[in-house]
Protein backbone atom coordinates (compact mmCIF):
# COMPACT_ATOMS: atom_id res chain seq x y z
CA UNK A 1 0.00 0.00 0.00
CA UNK A 2 0.96 3.52 -0.73
CA UNK A 3 1.49 5.56 2.01
CA UNK A 4 -2.34 7.53 1.22
CA UNK A 5 -3.47 4.38 1.19
CA UNK A 6 -2.14 2.95 4.39
CA UNK A 7 -3.54 6.81 6.04
CA UNK A 8 -7.15 6.00 4.37
CA UNK A 9 -6.94 2.16 5.48
CA UNK A 10 -6.26 3.24 9.20
CA UNK A 11 -9.06 6.15 9.57
CA UNK A 12 -11.80 3.59 7.83
CA UNK A 13 -11.18 1.38 10.82
CA UNK A 14 -13.72 4.40 12.72
CA UNK A 15 -16.65 2.76 10.62
CA UNK A 16 -18.64 0.63 12.99
CA UNK A 17 -19.49 -1.59 9.81
CA UNK A 18 -20.32 -0.74 5.56
CA UNK A 19 -19.89 2.64 4.73
CA UNK A 20 -20.53 4.79 1.42
CA UNK A 21 -18.25 7.51 -0.51
CA UNK A 22 -19.84 10.53 0.79
CA UNK A 23 -19.07 9.47 4.44
CA UNK A 24 -15.80 7.98 3.71
CA UNK A 25 -14.87 11.62 1.82
CA UNK A 26 -15.83 14.14 4.78
CA UNK A 27 -14.60 11.76 7.66
CA UNK A 28 -11.10 10.68 6.56
CA UNK A 29 -10.12 13.42 4.43
CA UNK A 30 -7.91 16.36 5.42
CA UNK A 31 -4.70 18.42 4.66
CA UNK A 32 -2.96 14.99 3.90
CA UNK A 33 -5.67 13.25 2.37
CA UNK A 34 -7.28 16.20 0.53
CA UNK A 35 -11.46 14.53 -0.18
CA UNK A 36 -11.13 14.96 -4.08
CA UNK A 37 -8.38 11.96 -3.53
CA UNK A 38 -10.62 10.06 -1.43
CA UNK A 39 -12.29 7.93 -4.25
CA UNK A 40 -9.08 7.28 -5.75
CA UNK A 41 -7.07 6.15 -2.22
CA UNK A 42 -10.66 4.15 -1.66
CA UNK A 43 -10.33 2.29 -4.86
CA UNK A 44 -6.79 1.24 -4.47
CA UNK A 45 -7.61 -0.49 -1.58
CA UNK A 46 -10.76 -2.37 -3.50
CA UNK A 47 -7.73 -3.53 -5.98
CA UNK A 48 -5.40 -4.75 -3.04
CA UNK A 49 -8.93 -6.85 -1.29
CA UNK A 50 -8.19 -4.18 1.59
CA UNK A 51 -11.70 -3.14 0.85
CA UNK A 52 -14.90 -4.96 -0.05
CA UNK A 53 -17.10 -2.97 -2.69
CA UNK A 54 -20.68 -3.49 -1.96
CA UNK A 55 -24.43 -3.11 -3.92
CA UNK A 56 -26.92 -2.00 -1.44
CA UNK A 57 -30.67 -0.91 -2.14
CA UNK A 58 -28.97 1.99 -0.82
CA UNK A 59 -26.28 2.39 -2.96
CA UNK A 60 -22.68 1.37 -3.21
CA UNK A 61 -20.99 0.54 0.35
CA UNK A 62 -17.92 -0.44 1.28
CA UNK A 63 -16.52 -2.81 4.20
CA UNK A 64 -13.39 -3.87 5.72
CA UNK A 65 -13.25 -7.10 6.92
CA UNK A 66 -13.00 -6.96 11.23
CA UNK A 67 -8.78 -8.67 11.34
CA UNK A 68 -8.17 -5.61 8.46
CA UNK A 69 -9.99 -3.45 10.76
CA UNK A 70 -8.41 -4.21 13.98
CA UNK A 71 -5.14 -4.70 12.20
CA UNK A 72 -5.63 -0.87 11.01
CA UNK A 73 -7.02 0.87 14.44
CA UNK A 74 -3.83 0.19 15.63
CA UNK A 75 -2.13 2.14 12.95
CA UNK A 76 -4.66 5.07 13.90
CA UNK A 77 -3.77 4.70 17.89
CA UNK A 78 -0.08 4.81 17.01
CA UNK A 79 -0.97 7.86 15.35
CA UNK A 80 -2.87 9.55 18.28
CA UNK A 81 -5.69 10.21 16.04
CA UNK A 82 -8.51 7.55 17.37
CA UNK A 83 -10.37 10.31 19.63
CA UNK A 84 -10.63 12.96 16.85
CA UNK A 85 -11.74 10.56 14.13
CA UNK A 86 -14.31 9.60 16.27
CA UNK A 87 -15.79 12.76 16.85
CA UNK A 88 -16.17 13.13 12.65
CA UNK A 89 -17.53 10.15 12.53
CA UNK A 90 -19.92 11.09 15.36
CA UNK A 91 -20.55 14.68 13.59
CA UNK A 92 -21.01 12.66 9.97
CA UNK A 93 -24.12 11.28 11.57
CA UNK A 94 -25.58 13.47 13.82
CA UNK A 95 -26.08 15.44 10.09
CA UNK A 96 -27.51 12.43 8.48
CA UNK A 97 -29.61 11.75 11.43
CA UNK A 98 -30.61 15.47 11.39
CA UNK A 99 -31.17 15.49 7.75
CA UNK A 100 -33.38 12.26 7.94
CA UNK A 101 -35.96 13.82 10.80
CA UNK A 102 -36.40 16.53 8.74
CA UNK A 103 -37.33 14.17 5.45
CA UNK A 104 -38.90 12.20 7.77
CA UNK A 105 -41.83 14.56 6.68
CA UNK A 106 -41.40 14.07 2.76
CA UNK A 107 -42.16 11.54 -0.21
CA UNK A 108 -38.69 10.00 0.64
CA UNK A 109 -40.22 8.69 3.87
CA UNK A 110 -39.47 5.03 2.83
CA UNK A 111 -35.84 5.72 1.28
CA UNK A 112 -35.03 7.84 4.96
CA UNK A 113 -36.25 4.21 6.67
CA UNK A 114 -33.70 2.36 4.46
CA UNK A 115 -31.12 4.40 4.89
CA UNK A 116 -30.94 4.64 8.89
CA UNK A 117 -31.98 0.98 9.02
CA UNK A 118 -28.29 0.58 6.62
CA UNK A 119 -26.54 2.94 8.75
CA UNK A 120 -27.82 1.64 12.11
CA UNK A 121 -24.33 0.24 13.39
CA UNK A 122 -22.91 3.65 12.92
CA UNK A 123 -25.52 5.77 14.41
CA UNK A 124 -24.96 3.48 16.99
CA UNK A 125 -21.44 4.03 17.48
CA UNK A 126 -22.10 7.65 16.94
CA UNK A 127 -24.29 7.65 20.23
CA UNK A 128 -21.72 5.71 22.25
CA UNK A 129 -19.23 8.50 21.13
CA UNK A 130 -21.69 11.08 21.96
CA UNK A 131 -22.98 9.85 25.28
CA UNK A 132 -19.09 9.22 26.83
CA UNK A 133 -17.24 12.22 25.72
CA UNK A 134 -17.61 15.95 26.99
CA UNK A 135 -19.82 17.34 24.72
CA UNK A 136 -22.55 14.92 25.66
CA UNK A 137 -25.32 16.95 24.64
CA UNK A 138 -24.60 15.96 21.27
CA UNK A 139 -25.42 12.39 22.30
CA UNK A 140 -28.88 13.35 23.94
CA UNK A 141 -29.68 15.17 21.02
CA UNK A 142 -28.71 12.32 18.72
CA UNK A 143 -30.50 9.52 20.86
CA UNK A 144 -33.70 12.15 20.45
CA UNK A 145 -33.65 12.91 17.08
CA UNK A 146 -33.65 9.31 15.66
CA UNK A 147 -37.72 9.37 17.27
CA UNK A 148 -38.93 8.68 13.99
CA UNK A 149 -37.08 4.92 14.11
CA UNK A 150 -37.38 3.86 17.68
CA UNK A 151 -41.29 4.55 17.28
CA UNK A 152 -42.04 3.98 13.56
CA UNK A 153 -39.19 1.34 12.43
CA UNK A 154 -39.90 -0.69 15.40
CA UNK A 155 -36.96 -0.51 17.95
CA UNK A 156 -38.62 0.45 21.03
CA UNK A 157 -36.60 -1.13 22.94
CA UNK A 158 -33.59 -0.26 21.58
CA UNK A 159 -34.46 3.23 21.63
CA UNK A 160 -35.39 3.12 25.32
CA UNK A 161 -31.77 2.47 26.18
CA UNK A 162 -30.38 5.08 24.76
CA UNK A 163 -32.50 7.55 25.88
CA UNK A 164 -32.30 6.27 29.18
CA UNK A 165 -28.94 6.65 28.93
CA UNK A 166 -29.26 10.18 27.27
CA UNK A 167 -31.44 10.77 30.55
CA UNK A 168 -28.68 9.96 32.74
CA UNK A 169 -26.34 12.82 31.98
CA UNK A 170 -26.84 16.11 33.38
CA UNK A 171 -25.25 18.24 29.80
CA UNK A 172 -26.52 21.38 30.71
CA UNK A 173 -27.94 21.73 27.20
CA UNK A 174 -31.85 22.47 27.74
CA UNK A 175 -32.45 21.65 23.99
CA UNK A 176 -31.17 18.73 23.74
CA UNK A 177 -32.26 17.14 27.13
CA UNK A 178 -35.99 18.48 26.57
CA UNK A 179 -36.24 16.10 23.23
CA UNK A 180 -34.71 13.90 24.69
CA UNK A 181 -37.66 13.54 27.38
CA UNK A 182 -40.26 13.91 25.15
CA UNK A 183 -38.91 11.17 23.15
CA UNK A 184 -38.16 9.07 26.40
CA UNK A 185 -42.10 9.72 27.34
CA UNK A 186 -43.36 8.74 23.74
CA UNK A 187 -41.35 5.62 23.51
CA UNK A 188 -42.29 4.50 27.74
CA UNK A 189 -45.69 4.76 26.90
CA UNK A 190 -45.99 3.05 23.73
CA UNK A 191 -44.64 0.41 25.62
CA UNK A 192 -46.76 0.74 28.27
CA UNK A 193 -44.45 1.92 31.15
CA UNK A 194 -46.95 4.81 32.25
CA UNK A 195 -45.10 5.66 35.05
CA UNK A 196 -41.71 6.89 33.11
CA UNK A 197 -43.81 8.15 30.64
CA UNK A 198 -45.53 10.27 32.67
CA UNK A 199 -42.28 11.28 35.05
CA UNK A 200 -40.20 12.46 31.47
CA UNK A 201 -43.80 14.27 30.22
CA UNK A 202 -43.63 16.03 33.40
CA UNK A 203 -40.48 17.26 33.45
CA UNK A 204 -40.26 17.95 30.19
CA UNK A 205 -43.21 20.26 30.42
CA UNK A 206 -42.13 21.96 33.62
CA UNK A 207 -38.60 22.32 32.33
CA UNK A 208 -40.48 24.12 28.85
CA UNK A 209 -42.16 26.26 30.57
CA UNK A 210 -39.03 27.23 32.58
CA UNK A 211 -36.89 27.65 29.49
CA UNK A 212 -39.49 29.04 27.13
CA UNK A 213 -39.24 26.71 24.61
CA UNK A 214 -42.84 26.62 23.30
CA UNK A 215 -42.13 23.55 20.68
CA UNK A 216 -40.87 21.10 23.75
CA UNK A 217 -43.76 21.91 25.32
CA UNK A 218 -46.47 21.42 22.48
CA UNK A 219 -44.39 18.29 22.53
CA UNK A 220 -44.75 17.22 26.11
CA UNK A 221 -48.49 18.19 25.53
CA UNK A 222 -49.15 16.01 22.81
CA UNK A 223 -47.47 12.99 24.57
CA UNK A 224 -49.53 13.86 28.10
CA UNK A 225 -52.78 13.33 25.63
CA UNK A 226 -51.54 10.02 23.90
CA UNK A 227 -50.83 8.75 27.29
CA UNK A 228 -54.05 10.03 28.50
CA UNK A 229 -55.39 7.91 25.43
CA UNK A 230 -53.77 4.68 26.64
CA UNK A 231 -54.85 5.40 29.92
CA UNK A 232 -58.48 4.74 28.91
CA UNK A 233 -59.18 8.55 30.39
CA UNK A 234 -60.84 9.65 27.17
CA UNK A 235 -62.21 13.09 27.46
CA UNK A 236 -59.01 14.04 29.08
CA UNK A 237 -56.93 12.86 26.18
CA UNK A 238 -59.09 14.69 24.01
CA UNK A 239 -58.83 17.92 25.85
CA UNK A 240 -55.02 17.68 26.02
CA UNK A 241 -54.62 16.47 21.93
CA UNK A 242 -56.65 19.19 21.44
CA UNK A 243 -55.05 22.09 23.17
CA UNK A 244 -51.70 20.55 22.16
CA UNK A 245 -52.57 20.63 18.21
CA UNK A 246 -53.85 24.17 18.99
CA UNK A 247 -50.20 25.07 20.57
CA UNK A 248 -48.68 23.39 17.25
CA UNK A 249 -50.55 25.60 14.62
CA UNK A 250 -49.42 28.59 17.23
CA UNK A 251 -45.98 27.90 16.28
CA UNK A 252 -46.44 27.19 12.61
CA UNK A 253 -44.88 23.53 13.28
CA UNK A 254 -46.38 20.87 10.56
CA UNK A 255 -45.01 17.02 10.51
CA UNK A 256 -45.79 13.35 10.69
CA UNK A 257 -46.07 14.30 15.06
CA UNK A 258 -48.53 16.59 14.34
CA UNK A 259 -50.48 14.81 12.59
CA UNK A 260 -50.31 11.59 14.73
CA UNK A 261 -51.65 13.91 16.79
CA UNK A 262 -54.68 14.46 14.95
CA UNK A 263 -55.04 10.76 14.11
CA UNK A 264 -54.99 10.25 17.93
CA UNK A 265 -57.35 12.53 18.79
CA UNK A 266 -59.80 10.57 16.47
CA UNK A 267 -58.95 7.70 18.37
CA UNK A 268 -59.85 9.28 21.25
CA UNK A 269 -63.08 10.85 20.11
CA UNK A 270 -64.28 8.17 18.06
CA UNK A 271 -63.65 5.66 21.49
CA UNK A 272 -66.58 7.95 22.91
CA UNK A 273 -69.04 7.19 20.37
CA UNK A 274 -67.86 10.50 17.70
CA UNK A 275 -67.10 7.95 14.96
CA UNK A 276 -68.15 10.68 12.25
CA UNK A 277 -66.20 13.33 13.48
CA UNK A 278 -62.89 10.98 13.68
CA UNK A 279 -63.55 10.08 10.09
CA UNK A 280 -63.77 13.57 9.45
CA UNK A 281 -60.30 14.37 11.31
CA UNK A 282 -58.74 11.43 9.56
CA UNK A 283 -59.61 12.35 5.77
CA UNK A 284 -57.99 15.27 6.78
CA UNK A 285 -54.46 13.72 7.61
CA UNK A 286 -54.98 11.37 4.35
CA UNK A 287 -54.94 14.72 2.02
CA UNK A 288 -52.18 16.18 4.08
CA UNK A 289 -50.23 13.19 3.79
CA UNK A 290 -51.21 12.58 -0.01
CA UNK A 291 -50.15 16.24 -0.51
CA UNK A 292 -46.32 15.66 1.68
CA UNK A 293 -45.91 12.36 -0.04
CA UNK A 294 -46.09 11.37 4.02
CA UNK A 295 -46.61 7.27 4.71
CA UNK A 296 -46.11 6.63 8.29
CA UNK A 297 -49.17 8.44 10.03
CA UNK A 298 -51.41 7.61 6.98
CA UNK A 299 -51.01 4.53 7.72
CA UNK A 300 -52.60 4.99 11.33
CA UNK A 301 -55.40 7.34 9.76
CA UNK A 302 -56.30 4.23 7.97
CA UNK A 303 -56.88 2.00 10.71
CA UNK A 304 -58.79 4.51 12.36
CA UNK A 305 -60.91 4.46 8.94
CA UNK A 306 -60.85 0.69 9.29
CA UNK A 307 -62.20 0.87 12.96
CA UNK A 308 -65.10 3.46 11.99
CA UNK A 309 -66.10 1.09 8.75
CA UNK A 310 -66.70 -1.83 11.52
CA UNK A 311 -68.80 0.25 14.17
CA UNK A 312 -71.12 1.41 11.23
CA UNK A 313 -71.15 -2.50 10.05
CA UNK A 314 -69.43 -2.33 6.84
CA UNK A 315 -66.86 -5.14 6.90
CA UNK A 316 -65.61 -5.16 3.42
CA UNK A 317 -64.41 -1.39 3.48
CA UNK A 318 -63.15 -1.90 7.00
CA UNK A 319 -61.26 -4.42 5.61
CA UNK A 320 -59.79 -2.85 3.02
CA UNK A 321 -58.37 0.35 4.96
CA UNK A 322 -56.82 -2.67 7.10
CA UNK A 323 -54.77 -4.45 4.49
CA UNK A 324 -53.83 -0.53 3.16
CA UNK A 325 -52.71 -0.07 6.51
CA UNK A 326 -50.74 -3.26 6.91
CA UNK A 327 -48.67 -2.71 3.52
CA UNK A 328 -47.46 0.62 4.83
CA UNK A 329 -46.57 -1.10 8.08
CA UNK A 330 -44.66 -3.40 7.30
CA UNK A 331 -42.52 -1.53 4.76
CA UNK A 332 -41.61 0.63 7.36
CA UNK A 333 -41.19 -2.38 10.25
CA UNK A 334 -43.82 -0.77 12.33
CA UNK A 335 -44.89 -2.93 15.14
CA UNK A 336 -47.27 -0.73 16.90
CA UNK A 337 -49.43 -0.26 14.04
CA UNK A 338 -48.89 -3.99 12.71
CA UNK A 339 -50.37 -5.23 15.60
CA UNK A 340 -53.36 -3.14 16.39
CA UNK A 341 -53.94 -3.87 12.97
CA UNK A 342 -53.84 -7.33 13.21
CA UNK A 343 -55.67 -7.50 16.05
CA UNK A 344 -58.65 -5.59 14.39
CA UNK A 345 -58.46 -7.74 11.17
CA UNK A 346 -58.96 -10.74 13.42
CA UNK A 347 -62.01 -9.61 14.53
CA UNK A 348 -63.21 -9.11 11.25
CA UNK A 349 -62.28 -12.54 10.03
CA UNK A 350 -63.86 -14.00 12.62
CA UNK A 351 -67.36 -12.05 12.21
CA UNK A 352 -66.73 -13.12 7.86
CA UNK A 353 -66.96 -16.23 9.11
CA UNK A 354 -63.31 -17.73 9.57
CA UNK A 355 -62.43 -18.34 13.24
CA UNK A 356 -59.56 -20.53 12.85
CA UNK A 357 -57.91 -17.68 10.37
CA UNK A 358 -59.00 -15.41 13.24
CA UNK A 359 -57.27 -17.78 15.71
CA UNK A 360 -53.96 -17.30 13.84
CA UNK A 361 -54.19 -13.64 13.59
CA UNK A 362 -54.67 -13.42 17.26
CA UNK A 363 -51.94 -15.64 17.57
CA UNK A 364 -49.23 -13.55 15.30
CA UNK A 365 -50.77 -10.76 17.06
CA UNK A 366 -49.63 -11.80 20.26
CA UNK A 367 -46.22 -12.73 19.30
CA UNK A 368 -45.85 -9.21 18.16
CA UNK A 369 -46.91 -7.58 21.29
CA UNK A 370 -43.71 -9.24 22.99
CA UNK A 371 -41.59 -7.26 20.73
CA UNK A 372 -43.71 -3.78 22.13
CA UNK A 373 -44.33 -4.06 24.99
CA UNK A 374 -48.04 -4.53 27.44
CA UNK A 375 -50.24 -5.74 25.11
CA UNK A 376 -53.27 -3.34 23.95
CA UNK A 377 -51.38 -1.11 26.08
CA UNK A 378 -53.39 -2.33 28.89
CA UNK A 379 -56.02 -0.52 27.69
CA UNK A 380 -59.60 -1.60 27.55
CA UNK A 381 -60.75 0.46 24.56
CA UNK A 382 -57.82 -0.64 22.14
CA UNK A 383 -58.33 -4.34 23.90
CA UNK A 384 -61.84 -4.56 22.87
CA UNK A 385 -61.72 -5.52 19.62
CA UNK A 386 -59.46 -8.58 21.01
CA UNK A 387 -61.51 -9.40 23.98
CA UNK A 388 -65.03 -9.55 21.43
CA UNK A 389 -62.89 -11.61 18.77
CA UNK A 390 -61.61 -14.08 21.27
CA UNK A 391 -64.73 -14.57 23.30
CA UNK A 392 -66.34 -15.93 19.77
CA UNK A 393 -63.84 -18.00 18.67
CA UNK A 394 -62.76 -19.58 21.55
CA UNK A 395 -66.56 -20.54 22.07
CA UNK A 396 -67.00 -21.74 18.18
CA UNK A 397 -63.84 -23.46 18.10
CA UNK A 398 -62.97 -25.17 21.73
CA UNK A 399 -60.46 -24.10 24.05
CA UNK A 400 -58.23 -26.68 22.86
CA UNK A 401 -58.21 -26.18 19.10
CA UNK A 402 -58.10 -22.61 19.89
CA UNK A 403 -55.07 -22.93 21.69
CA UNK A 404 -53.48 -24.96 19.37
CA UNK A 405 -54.25 -22.08 16.16
CA UNK A 406 -52.86 -19.48 18.61
CA UNK A 407 -49.70 -21.23 19.19
CA UNK A 408 -49.49 -21.57 14.96
CA UNK A 409 -50.06 -17.98 14.56
CA UNK A 410 -47.10 -17.07 17.00
CA UNK A 411 -45.13 -19.56 15.35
Amino acid sequence: CTPSERLLWARLTVFAAHFDLEAAEYICSGPDLPEREVLDVLTGLVAQSVLSREEHPTGVRYRLLDTVRMYGAGWLDSLGDTERMRRRHRDWYMGLATWCELEWFSPRQAEVAARVDVELPNLRAALECGLTQEDAHLGQYLAGTLWFFWVGCGRLTEGRLWLDRALELDTGHDEARLKALWVAGYVSLLQGDTVAALGALQECGDEAARTGSEPAGAYALHRMGCLALVSDDMARAEELLRAALARYREIGELNSNVLMGQVELAMAIAFQGDVAGAVDLCQEVREICEDHGERWTLAYALYVLGFAAWTRGEPARARAFLEECLVIDHAFNDLVGTVLAVELLALLTAEGGDPAEAAVLQGAAGRIWRSVGLPLFGSRFFNAPHALCEEAVRGRLGADRYARLVREGAA
